[in-house]
């Protein structure tokens, strides 16, 4: 039987502009090694100040649409206090309050549980750091 706790560390390369990337495959795949058809429960963590984690539809312009919102949320400029890195590298560490730097989703039958349109996706608006680490870890 499998453990009932794993956990696997993704190195990810998420460049020098704003992204939104899909994680989704590699949560599966992940799955699909360590949940063994059980229920229970996927956590996908980001250890940064800078990033987020997202449920989200991609590929329709939404993962677009979210860079803008938080362009006009979080505006690039000189207004940050907190100044080290390039202009306006404030905003990304505010970021996470208001995308969450983790997610815990649902597994059945050791699948993730996502709605027809949804992705489980880092949100990186830091150019100033493109290498990321994401947490995988499954409670079954």
């Amino acid at each position: 039987m499998p453990d009932s706790f794993s956990t696997r560390v993704l190195d990810i390369t998420s460049g020098s502009t704003e992204t939104v990337l899909d994680l989704t495959r590699d949560c599966e795949a992940f799955l699909r090694e360590v949940a063994g058809g059980r229920d229970g429960l996927l956590n996908v963590f980001v250890p940064h100040a800078t990033a987020g984690v997202a449920v989200l539809e991609t590929g329709a312009g939404s993962d677009d649409d979210l860079l803008a919102v938080l362009h006009t949320l979080l505006p690039g400029d000189d207004r940050w206090q907190h100044r080290h890195g390039s202009p306006g590298h404030g905003r990304d560490h505010v970021l996470p309050a208001f995308v969450a730097p983790h997610a815990t989703l649902p597994v059945i039958g050791g699948r993730l549980e996502l709605g027809t349109w949804q992705s489980v996706c880092l949100v990186d608006t830091n150019k100033d750091n493109p290498n990321r680490q994401v947490r995988l870890s499954f409670l079954g």
